[in-house]
Parts: structure tokens; C-alpha cells; sequence
């Protein structure tokens, strides 16, 4: 085993992971708020987050896929490449910024076809409404995230994400309850709290990339050049696919919230909470596989497949033992868990064995997550892209809705958000699958 490469991925993965536990960090105060405010403010967070989560994860996802790009370029050595890469970036990212506002400013028809009861509507327009202000700053954000992880150097992005949460707190509580003059705004606070702490990360960072010598080589800030087409047509390329195969995951997971909805608040509330943890867990292989791709991709782009190859091998050794770390964890500690997050004994009753479901659920998106980032390594988009269509729409989300409204099979109708995780259990199984038998075979090629 080489062990600096085992401990340069582990460091990375850790750092990003911290990062990435702040920001969740985010969901999970406004969910403790929300349900510490009324169970029909944490009804309308479950909507009214899986829709923006379904459109900044998808943006997230396009401009995400550029990080193999810029970690071949720096196993390469050629930090001016890098920097009029980045700069093309920002021309993507406006793209697909005026398309994600113009979703979040327009939910009726996303609501009407959920059938969202009409009690919460009003709520989840106007938070949705906040959230979309807030996408730009998100997706700027977010490229100066991708810069560093591709660098290797995504310490000064971990502080950052950290040091909002003092803001992110207080401001959750402060908008959402009321207090010292301002009249409380329920659910609609907490997304005038992120919409202000992204504004901030925002601000920190440019001030970074004009003052700290780590990127004065790539000279980011410089003029910006006009769109090159064959940059931005690679850039689609890799992005669009990308962004598409995320959003199927997570529309998969998200749009359960909105199918959930219809079982009443209690049976929402309750699945909102299994979905943020889940959530949180996930951040663990996705840092891992974050830190894996960028290592796999510096080599490949330093003509050395063998390292490239060995790097693969540690992150799926980190991934594997972590989720099944987890998925125990999570079993174990599912009671007090759910306590925390509500206060209504039927919700907590009703999250409790949901929870046993989330844990295998975890199992298998932790696995099928690091594939995903492994295969854009080498370019492979499309595919995943459809295996997820299939998959995780066909047999996860519709398959969940069958299941838990009309019966499946032998099965008989559960009425419980558990359908759609167990569904879900299923599709991710069989997607893992698939995505590392594509690796094995890319793998064998490469040697």
C-alpha cells in the first residue's frame, strides 16, 4: 500500500468533509428551526428544499465536472491553461444561473404536478423565491470551491464554509422566531439567512483569489476573454451530462419529499428528517470520491495510469469502510436521532423506522457516488447518465410511488415514505453495480 498516497487522499477527503459538514450544517439548523417553529414550516422546508436542492445540485453538478479538467492541467504544469479555463467557467456558470432562477421564480407547475397540498404553497413559493437570489452567489461560490479541490488545496474553502455557520445559526434562529424588533418570518428566514451568509462566502473568497500568492500563477483575475467556443463546447461536454446524471440522483431522492407530501405532514416532517441525514452521510463519500477523482485525474494528467489506478483502489477501500461505519452508527442511534430533529411524538415515531431504511440506503449511494466521479475521470458521462435515468427514476422513484400508493407486485400499497426509500435501496444497489464493472473494464484497458 502506498501510504503517502493513502494519506494525501485521507487529508483532502477530511478537509473537504469538514467543509462539506458546515455547509449541511445549513440544512440541518433550518430543519431543527423549522420543526422547532411548527410542523407546517418543517412541511413546507421538505418541498420547498427539494426543489432548490434539485436545481443547485444539478448547476452544482455541471460546474463540478470541470474539476478533472483543471486537475489534469495541474498535473500537466500549465497554470495559464488553468487560469483562461477558469475564466471560461464563469461564462458557463451564468448560463445555467439565469436557467436555475428562472425554475425556483416559477415552481407552480412543479407544485401542481406533486400535487402539493395547498396549505403549504404559499410558504414554499416565497422561500423558493429568497433561494433564487441566492443562486448566483451559491454557483460563484461553488466555482471557487472546485478550483481548490482540483489544486489540492481546499483548506481555505473548509475555513470559510465553517466560519458561516456563526452566521448561519444565529441568523436562522433570529429570522424564523423574530425578536429585537423584527417579527418572525417562520420558514422564510432561514432562507434570508443563507441568502446573506452566501453573499459573504461569496465576498471572502474574491478577496482570497486577489490577495493569496497560491493562485497568483494561474492569474484568475485578469481580463476576462471573450466565450471560446471550442473551451465552452468541452466544457458542455463534460458538464452537460453531468449535470444531468446529478440531477437525476437527486431528483430521485428529492422529489420523494414532494410524492411524500401527499401522506400529510406528519409522514413529510418525518421523512425530512431521514432525508437530511442521509444527506449529511453522504458527505462522506462524496468527499472521498471528490479527493480520489482529483488525485486520479492529477496523474493521469502526469501520463502515469498505474498511480491513477492505485488511487482508485484507496478511495473505494476509504468509501466501503466508511459506509458500512455509518450504516451501523445510524441503526444504533436512529431514536435519539429523530428526537432531536422534532418534538411531535407521532413524526418521531413515524422517522424511527424510516431510519433503518436510510441506513442501507447509505450503504449503496456511497459506492455508486465514488463511480460517478471515477468514470468522469475518464470522461465517461453519458453513460451513468442513462443507467441513472433508468434506474434511479424507473425502479427508485416510480417504482417508490407504485409502491406506496397503488402496490407493487405481490406487495400491497405500504402508505409510508418508507416505499420510496426502500425502492430507492434498490435502485443504488444495481447502479453501484453497474458503475464499477465499467471501471474494472476502463481499468484493464489503461494498463
Amino acid at each position: 500500500m502506498n501510504r503517502p498516497e493513502l494519506q494525501r487522499i485521507s487529508r483532502h477527503a477530511g478537509t473537504i468533509l469538514v467543509g462539506q459538514l458546515a455547509t449541511m450544517a445549513f440544512g440541518v439548523t433550518d430543519t431543527i428551526v423549522a420543526g422547532r417553529y411548527a410542523e407546517s414550516a418543517l412541511a413546507a422546508l421538505s418541498v420547498g428544499t427539494a426543489i432548490y436542492m434539485s436545481v443547485y445540485v444539478a448547476c452544482m453538478g455541471v460546474l463540478q465536472a470541470l474539476l478533472p479538467v483543471w486537475s489534469e492541467l495541474h498535473g500537466a504544469q500549465k497554470p495559464l491553461q488553468l487560469g483562461f479555463s477558469f475564466r471560461q467557467s464563469i461564462y458557463l456558470m451564468l448560463a445555467i444561473t439565469v436557467l436555475g432562477m428562472a425554475i425556483l421564480l416559477q415552481p407552480g407547475a412543479l407544485l401542481d404536478w406533486a400535487e402539493v397540498p395547498l396549505a403549504l404553497r404559499t410558504e414554499v413559493v416565497s422561500y423558493l423565491a429568497v433561494l433564487a437570489l441566492a443562486l448566483l452567489p451559491a454557483l460563484l461560490f461553488r466555482l471557487y470551491g472546485t478550483l481548490n479541490q482540483s489544486l489540492g488545496k481546499p483548506r481555505m474553502v473548509t475555513w470559510l464554509q465553517i466560519g458561516s455557520l456563526a452566521f448561519k445559526v444565529p441568523l436562522s434562529i433570529w429570522f424564523t422566531f423574530g425578536g429585537l424588533g423584527l417579527e418572525a418570518r417562520g420558514v422564510i428566514g432561514c432562507a434570508l439567512a443563507t441568502l446573506l451568509v452566501q453573499c459573504l462566502m461569496l465576498l471572502v473568497a474574491i478577496w482570497l483569489l486577489a490577495t493569496r500568492e497560491l493562485y497568483r500563477p494561474y492569474r484568475l483575475l485578469q481580463r476576462m476573454e471573450r466565450p471560446h467556443g471550442p473551451t465552452l463546447k468541452n466544457f458542455a461536454y463534460l458538464g452537460i451530462p453531468s449535470g444531468l446524471t446529478i440531477l437525476v440522483e437527486v431528483t430521485s431522492f428529492t422529489l420523494m419529499a414532494l410524492f411524500v407530501a401527499r401522506l400529510g405532514t406528519t409522514a413529510a416532517a418525518s421523512h425530512q428528517i431521514a432525508a437530511n441525514l442521509a444527506a449529511v452521510l453522504y458527505m462522506v463519500p462524496l468527499a472521498i470520491g471528490i479527493a480520489t477523482s482529483a488525485r486520479t485525474s492529477y496523474w493521469l494528467g502526469a501520463d502515469q495510469p498505474a498511480q491513477a489506478r492505485h488511487a482508485i483502489q484507496l478511495g473505494f477501500a476509504l468509501v466501503l469502510g466508511c459506509a458500512v461505519l455509518l450504516a451501523c452508527s445510524l441503526v444504533l442511534l436512529r431514536t435519539p436521532l429523530a428526537s432531536i430533529y422534532a418534538r411531535s411524538p407521532e413524526v418521531v415515531a413515524l422517522a424511527v423506522p424510516l431510519l433503518l431504511w436510510t441506513a442501507g440506503f447509505h450503504l449503496f449511494d456511497g459506492l455508486q457516488a465514488l463511480g460517478v466521479f471515477i468514470l468522469r475521470c475518464y470522461r465517461i458521462t453519458l453513460t451513468p447518465f442513462l443507467i441513472y435515468a433508468v434506474l434511479l427514476w424507473g425502479l427508485g422513484l416510480f417504482g417508490g410511488y407504485r409502491l406506496a400508493y397503488h402496490g407493487l407486485g405481490p406487495w400491497p400499497a405500504m402508505h409510508s415514505p418508507a416505499a420510496f426509500w426502500i425502492a430507492g435501496m434498490l435502485a443504488l444497489s444495481l447502479a453501484s453495480l453497474a458503475f464499477w464493472l465499467m471501471i474494472w473494464q476502463v481499468m484493464r484497458r489503461a494498463r
